[in-house]
Formats: C-alpha cells, sequence, structure tokens
C-alpha cells in the first residue's frame, strides 16, 4: 500500500521552499508533517515519538537558517523523521530503516543536510563547537545550530563540550528540547532542576519584567518584600537552570513552547543575530499530535507497526522470550536469595531488562543517565564493599565506558559483571548500534573473563556463575531478540569457567561456535550433510579464558577448522583461536568467520547477516572451500 503525503507537503523538495510559505501554511506543513511520520512509522516501524515532538522546531529551523551551509546537529538522531522529509528525501521515506533505504539518524553519506552522523548520544555540542571554529577559521560565517535533548543532556561529554564551548566564546546556539522524557523517563539532578523551571509558569515573566526590580528590594517598600517572600521558592526553581548553563559562559533563553510555530520563528530569527555560545530552552510534548504516543510515550518510541486509528498493536504470534526478559527476570531471581546484588544501567531500564529489578527491587536498582563511564566506575565502587553490580550496558555502549573498565575494574580485579546486550548485529538500526567490537576492546585486558550464550537457558547459567565470580570482571554478551525457544529451568547451574561442550560429534571439520552462532552452525552442518560433510559442533561458551583442553582435543583430530562469531573478525574469538593454535604449533587449516572488514548498514537481521557473511549459505561456501584445500604437513 503506497503512502501518499499531503498536497502541501508534496511540493516541498528542500528547504527553500519551505521559505515561500505564508505563516497559514506552515501551520498546515506541520499538520501534512506529522500524518505523513504516522501513516509510515505505522506500518513499518520505527522512532516515532521523538519525531512527532520536533514538527514545528524542524520546520522553524529549516524556515529560519540557510541549510545546508548553516550547519544544523541532531543529537541521537531518534527525532531526525521531519528533517529528512523537509530535505529532499519525502519519496524515500518510506524505504527509512530497510535494507539500501534510508538511515533511521542522520548520515552524512546520505545527504548534505546531515551535517553530522550521530546514534549515540551526547555529541551534538561538541560537533557544533568544532563546525563553529571551523567556520570562524575559515571566515565563512555559517551559522551553527546543535539540537539535544534532555535525555542526551545527562551525558558528561555534553557538559565537557559546554564548558569547553563557553570558554572558547565562538558563534554558536544550542537548543535543548526539554520533552521530560528519554526513553525512559529522565533520571538525576539536572532533570529536577530541568523538571522544576519547566513546572513554573511564571518564568519569563519573571525573568523579564520583575527580576530586575527584585535586585532593588530595599527601595519598594513592604508591600513587594512580602510579595518577594511568595516568590522565593519559584525564584529559585526558575533562575538556577539559566545561572547554571549561564555559568559556562552561554547565554541562556526560554523557555518557550517548542510547539508555538511562531515563537519559535520569532525567537530563532532574534537568535541570529546575537554572537557568541547561546542557549535556547525549548519546551516539547515526545509524540505530540497523536494521543495514543503521547499517553505512553515509552511505547511508541520506537514501536513496531501498529493501526494508525487506535494506536493499537496487532496481536504477536507466540514467541520465545526475548534474551532481554530473559537476563531481566533473572537477574530478580538472583537478586531474591543474594542480597548483594544490584542493578545499573544508563538510561536503558527497559532496553536492557532491568526494569524487573527496579520494579521488585527499587532500592537495589540505580539508573545512572547516559553516562556509561561513571555507570562503569559507580559499580566499581559498589564491589569495593561488597556488592556485586550487575551493569547492563549495549555492547556499543559500553565503547563509552572502555578506560574505566581497564583503570577501574581489571586493574583493581574488582568483581563487577558486565552484561551486554546487544552483542552482535542488530538489523534496522544500523552501524551506530551493531555490537561487534566488544570481545575485541575486552579480551587483551589482563583479568577479564568473556562469555557468550547459545540461548536463553545458558544466558540464565551464565549470569547465575558470574554473580559467584569474584575473582575480577566478568562480561556475557548476548544478542538483540527472541531466544530460539529451549525449556527454561527454575534453578541455576554455576558453570566452570572457560569451558566448553561438543554438541555433535563429526569427522572432516570442526565448527567451533560462540553464543547465538551455535544456531547458525548447526544449519549450516545439516546443508554439508546433505553433500557429505560432517561437521562437528563446538559450543565454545568462553572467549576468554579458552578451553585449551579442548581445543587440543580438536586440534589432534581435525586439519579443518572454522570459527564462527557475530563480531567483527580482525580481534574477535576467531583471532583469539589462531593466536593459540600458532602457540600451540598446529598444522591444520583454520577458517575465521566473522564479520567482514567494513561497518554493516542497517536492514533485517537476516539480511544483515548475508552482508557480513555470517549467514549460514556463506558459512557452507567458506568450509566447502576450505575443505578443498589440500593440508601440507
Amino acid at each position: 500500500m503506497s503512502i501518499e503525503p499531503g498536497k502541501l507537503l508534496q511540493k516541498i523538495n528542500n528547504p527553500d521552499d519551505i521559505k515561500k510559505l505564508d505563516p497559514i501554511q506552515l501551520e498546515q506543513l506541520a499538520v501534512e508533517l506529522r500524518d505523513y511520520i504516522l501513516d509510515v512509522v505505522s506500518q513499518n516501524g520505527g522512532h516515532l515519538g521523538a519525531s512527532l515532538g520536533v514538527i514545528e522546531l524542524t520546520i522553524a529551523l529549516h524556515y529560519v537558517y540557510n541549510t545546508p551551509s548553516d550547519r544544523l546537529i541532531w543529537d541521537v538522531g531518534h527525532q531526525a523523521y521531519p528533517h529528512k522529509i523537509l530535505t529532499g528525501r519525502r519519496d524515500r521515506f518510506p524505504s527509512n530503516r530497510k535494507k539500501d533505504g534510508l538511515s533511521g539518524f542522520p548520515k552524512r553519506s546520505e545527504s548534505e543536510y546531515d551535517t553530522f552522523g550521530v546514534g549515540h548520544s551526547s555529541t551534538s555540542i561538541s560537533a557544533g563547537i568544532g563546525m563553529s571554529v571551523g567556520s570562524a577559521i575559515q571566515k565563512t560565517n555559517k551559522k551553527v545550530v546543535a539540537v539535544i535533548g534532555d535525555g542526551a543532556l545527562t551525558g558528561g561529554m555534553a557538559f565537557e563540550a559546554l564548558n569547553n564551548g563557553g570558554f572558547l566564546q565562538n558563534d554558536l546556539l544550542v537548543i535543548l528540547n526539554d520533552n521530560r522524557m528519554g526513553i525512559d523517563p529522565n533520571t538525576g539532578a539536572l532533570n529536577e532542576y530541568l523538571t522544576k523551571v519547566t513546572t513554573s509558569q511564571t518564568f519569563n515573566k519573571l525573568r523579564d519584567d520583575i527580576w530586575q526590580k527584585l535586585g532593588k528590594l530595599n527601595n519598594l517598600g513592604e508591600h513587594l518584600r512580602i510579595f518577594a517572600s511568595k516568590l522565593e521558592d519559584g525564584v529559585k526553581a526558575v533562575l538556577t537552570p539559566g545561572m547554571l548553563f549561564e555559568s559556562f559562559g552561554f547565554k541562556y533563553y526560554g523557555p518557550i513552547d517548542g510547539h508555538d510555530l511562531p515563537k519559535l520563528i520569532e525567537t530563532l530569527n532574534d537568535m541570529k543575530k546575537i554572537k557568541g555560545p547561546k542557549f535556547l530552552h525549548i519546551l516539547t510534548t515526545k509524540g505530540k499530535g497523536y494521543a495514543p504516543a503521547e499517553d505512553d510515550q515509552l511505547k511508541f518510541h520506537g514501536p513496531t507497526p501498529f493501526e494508525k486509528s487506535s494506536g493499537i498493536f496487532p496481536k504477536k504470534t507466540p514467541a520465545p522470550i526475548s534474551y532481554t526478559d530473559a537476563f531481566g527476570k533473572a537477574v530478580v531471581e538472583i537478586a531474591s536469595v543474594d542480597p548483594s546484588i544490584v542493578g545499573i544501567t544508563a538510561a536503558m531500564p527497559s532496553g536492557t531488562g532491568l526494569k524487573y529489578l527496579a520494579a521488585e527491587f527499587p532500592d537495589r536498582f540505580f539508573d545512572v543517565g547516559i553516562a556509561e563511564q561513571h555507570a562503569v566506575t559507580f559499580a566499581a565502587g559498589l564491589a569495593c564493599e561488597g556488592l556485586t553490580p550487575i551493569t547492563a550496558i549495549y555492547s556499543t555502549f559500553l565503547q563509552r565506558g572502555y578506560d574505566q573498565v581497564v583503570h577501574d575494574c581489571c586493574i583493581q580485579k574488582l568483581p563487577v559483571v558486565l552484561c551486554m546486550d546487544r552483542g552482535g548485529l542488530v538489523g534496522s538500526d544500523g552501524p551506530t548500534h551493531n555490537g561487534v567490537f566488544d570481545i575485541a576492546y575486552l579480551r587483551t585486558l589482563p583479568n577479564m573473563v568473556i562469555m557468550s550464550p547459545k540461548d536463553e537457558q545458558e544466558l540464565r547459567d551464565m549470569l547465575y556463575t558470574a554473580t559467584r565470580y569474584k575473582k575480577g570482571p566478568i562480561a556475557m554478551r548476548y544478542p538483540r531478540g527472541n531466544g530460539i525457544g529451549v525449556e527454561l529451568r527454575p534453578e541455576f547451574t554455576e558453570m566452570e569457567i572457560g569451558k566448553g561442550e561438543i554438541l555433535k560429534k563429526g569427522t572432516d571439520v570442526a565448527f567451533l561456535a560462540l553464543g547465538n552462532m551455535v544456531q547458525s552452525a548447526e544449519e549450516a552442518a545439516r546443508i554439508l550433510s546433505e553433500q557429505h560433510i560432517s561437521a562437528e559442533i563446538v559450543n565454545m561458551r568462553f572467549v576468554k579464558p579458552l578451553d585449551e583442553e579442548l581445543l587440543r582435543d580438536i586440534f589432534k583430530r581435525f586439519s579443518k577448522i572454522v570459527t564462527l562469531e557475530d563480531h567483527q573478525a580482525q580481534g574477535g574469538f576467531g583471532s583469539a583461536v589462531a593466536e593459540f593454535a600458532l602457540k600451540e604449533r598446529y598444522k591444520g587449516d583454520i577458517e575465521i568467520i566473522g564479520i567482514i572488514d567494513q561497518f554493516i548498514e542497517h536492514g533485517t537481521p537476516a539480511e544483515c547477516h548475508q552482508m557480513a557473511e555470517i549467514d549460514p549459505a556463506s558459512i557452507v561456501k567458506r568450509t566447502i572451500q576450505l575443505i578443498e584445500i589440500p593440508v601440507h604437513h
């Protein structure tokens, strides 16, 4: 079913077309843009709530600024759909997040209007400062605007940038899109301050009309003293956020209604005339204009297809439990009998499954905001006091806390449990979210243990094992999506660290598989058996330490070995096996099957595995080629 944009939106091929519209037409454009995004996302899924919340802001920005010459940077990128549609990608928007279609995030190679590629949070201000300094050095006089959400502003990198930007004093506008909601509700002291200021109805009146008078209070009589006394709490709440940003050297303005299009245009025109670093605070509603998304902002942050008229999601065919839910529920079960267990996440209680611990044991759950560096060291501090911190962070997001893993966990041998959801290719979110580097960046670290389960039951046992391992940090990586449907035992079994298992005996080739690649190995072995090739299947379980006893047995019995991993081929599990084989003077052939040396674009999980050349068909092809190579001793 084709989706037709509204008649006015059909005429908008680039931002120059927006500038030709009168104020009434701009309001109509907002209506049609909201409808078009709803039509497409209700059919295809995608990031809905954040995009609906910035419709008016996006129109105003492209109306006022001369994009793409003026630089517009979107933080995270969840909210970039209206920007993409208004910058020449309207007709391609139905291909969003599909193979060979538009990326779900701003992407420099996709359009000149996407000035900076994003996907991880809190980068926009840093990039904007770089662009503003670049413009100043080259005397191009470009305006630079960075839009950052209140969730992303909890990231420490944003404050590092504010500190530097205020010092440099280059021309930059930072817009805080304050919707009081990231993916999950925001946490932290900064959020409390923003909530106070946004709920104060008297902010602009106080700042613009009264504050100067309050400074001369001693000369104004008793009635103003009484008036000031009544306003004291409000004044404190109102001024603190503005003073916070002004202390960094930014001129602070707002907050203003982020859905008032004429006011936004007027304010942005004023901002263009003010030199130096500026901070504009706007208030928006995530999911604005679509009642179901306003009522349930979490469900409609990144929904699967739904019925637009009702906001109802179709009933799903019963499926195995997701790895995320299997993890989250196992944490609660373990915590119920082990009082040392605490859970930590960086703004992702739902995405990591720790929402279950938050509900059951709220005093033992900590959401630290988008602050992975702090999360890891916070966990290390908890471990110092005898607690068992389960630190659940997406594989790609843990990249941000790497130094803390090295310096604060590994060197000190602290028993921090690192649980890396989204280990491997993730599908439609694409290269910014593919967790394909974690083995490489962790396995070189002394005192680190790394493991990966083949199914949801093994995940439960690995998590239990991790909580009982006290010799140092231990990491478990597991994929996005549903498990394979194995029966879950109510009890847990502690596993021996560094021990794999042979799942199926064979004679011609040995498949050494890690994690979810065990299923791919089984499928490839089935296809090869039809060609009279017998493959042994080994579930290695551990990357570090490797099961050296098992590997020596494999080396003796096989001259052809294939390693399989949902991870970059360089530096990963296969590389670890090859290094050990070299040490053992293994004379046979080893084929390392991992993700090819490029960033894998978005698509369905199956399409991504094909692009990465780790799908069963690729495994079969490369195994046959390996077997045909004569062995030289």
